[in-house]
């Protein structure tokens, strides 16, 4: 009995609705929009968010990445007139974290530069990238073919290289893959192994692998190049001697990462005489990305909130105006015997109807958002089932909140008084 009579009020409500259908549904604008506006805004949010802390999370939890980088001096000095630069991490550096450091499980030194690459009549520039073994453990990539650089290739100096998926269909597009003779910088290497790789950026942190990486064996590269670097930028000559371009160390935990990357700068700061190093962790990154994801989402919720509030308060005086209009049809209705907590019932049904539906509506337009900003940019969009239900429920308390006043309202109109409106 009781269900059958809700249904009859909600039925009563929506016929009330459709009477005035223009009125009704530029009421629930504010709702739409604002239901809208929050899952459209909270997905584009979530999206970039995720990113983020993907691209994070593939530097390792428990990395250390250290990067040479010139100093203020440094800089300075090389936009002035030609001259060698002398800056970065050591080959002393690497054997110091080794032995310092009882936290420290493996560390990767790696020797980065830029040179031309060819076979046969295929050229390109590399980024050759001078690694131990251990880089490919703590830089773990799937391996398409062959195999990675091993100790043995270490020891012996052996010129071998491992492609990324990039370069080994630049420059063996329609030749065989493992085995081929690589001419780089004029010394050749033989094609061992392709992986993939991944680039971008990690915050403030580069990815360590590109797509046009080709790695060598640390020694080997060493051997070859060696530690000086020319290259001609402006008219001027500009060489560098950097030993080390990049170090990246693996802690044995990660609740250690950021205690050892404190430690690490801390002794790099003894050798030094100028920053010329960058000490980057992850954690600590992934961290702060995942407090300003949360920060990031009570603001973009707080801003769409607004509109919420707005469209609550559109009902609202929608709602009192359809009072004041109905003051006969409740006059009626209490002469009959209607109770006053049935003419709330009546009013509530109605603006929850509003609001519902409203959010409805909204609910699809913020799907909608997403997928065309997925489509038309190629930004990454998460709508997550947080983000849906919590906007339509806000609509719901929206539409009680908000209609409890006009319907407290209609429910205290004397009927002797009702019946005698015109």
């Amino acid at each position: 009995m009781r269900q059958a009579r809700i249904v009859r009020n909600i039925g009563l409500g929506v016929e009330n609705l459709l009477l005035h259908k223009l009125r009704s549904f530029l009421t629930m604008l504010g709702v739409v929009f604002g239901v809208g506006s929050v899952v459209a805004m909270l997905s584009v949010g979530e999206g970039a968010s995720k990113h983020a802390l993907e691209q994070i999370r593939k530097l390792g939890s428990n990395n250390i990445i250290l990067t040479s980088m010139k100093s203020a001096e440094e800089e300075q000095a090389s936009t002035t007139h030609s001259h060698m630069s002398m800056y970065g991490l050591t080959y002393e550096d690497h054997r110091r974290l080794s032995e310092s450091f009882k936290n420290i499980k493996e560390t990767a030194p790696a020797k980065v530069m830029r040179k031309d690459a060819s076979l046969r009549e295929r050229a390109m520039e590399l980024r050759v990238v001078g690694a131990t073994p251990a880089w490919f453990h703590l830089v773990p990539r799937e391996l398409i073919a062959g195999r990675v650089i091993l100790q043995g290739d270490q020891d012996k100096q052996s010129p071998v290289a491992v492609l990324t998926e990039f370069g080994a269909r630049k420059l063996l597009a329609t030749e065989g893959t493992i085995g081929q003779t690589l001419r780089i910088g004029g010394s050749q290497f033989e094609v061992i192994g392709i992986i993939q790789s991944e680039s971008g950026q990690a915050g403030n942190i580069q990815i360590p692998d590109q797509d046009i990486d080709v790695y060598i064996p640390l020694e080997v590269s060493q051997r070859y190049f060696g530690d000086i670097f020319a290259k001609r930028t402006a008219g001027t000559d500009e060489r560098e001697k950097v030993e080390l371009h990049q170090i990246i160390v693996q802690v044995d935990d990660p609740k250690n990462a950021e205690s050892v990357g404190a430690g690490i700068e801390r002794m790099l700061g003894m050798f030094h005489k100028k920053k010329d190093y960058a000490v980057s962790v992850p954690l600590a990154l992934l961290k702060q990305a995942e407090a300003t994801k949360r920060t990031f989402n009570i603001v973009l919720g707080s801003i769409a909130g607004i509109s919420l509030l707005v469209g609550g308060i559109g009902i609202m005086n929608i709602m009192l105006a359809s009072v004041t209009e109905r003051t006969r049809e409740i006059g009626i209705r209490r002469a009959l015997g209607a109770k006053r907590k049935q003419i709330i019932m009546q009013f509530l049904i109605e603006t929850v109807v509003l609001s519902t539906t409203g959010g409805l509506i909204g609910l699809g337009i913020g799907i909608l958002i997403p997928a065309l900003i997925r489509y038309f940019s190629g930004m990454p969009t998460v709508i997550t089932m947080n983000g849906v239900l919590l906007p339509l429920f806000v609509s719901m308390a929206i539409g009680i909140v908000f209609g409890i006043y006009p319907a407290m309202n209609a429910a205290q109109v004397d009927p002797i008084i009702a019946l005698r409106h015109e």
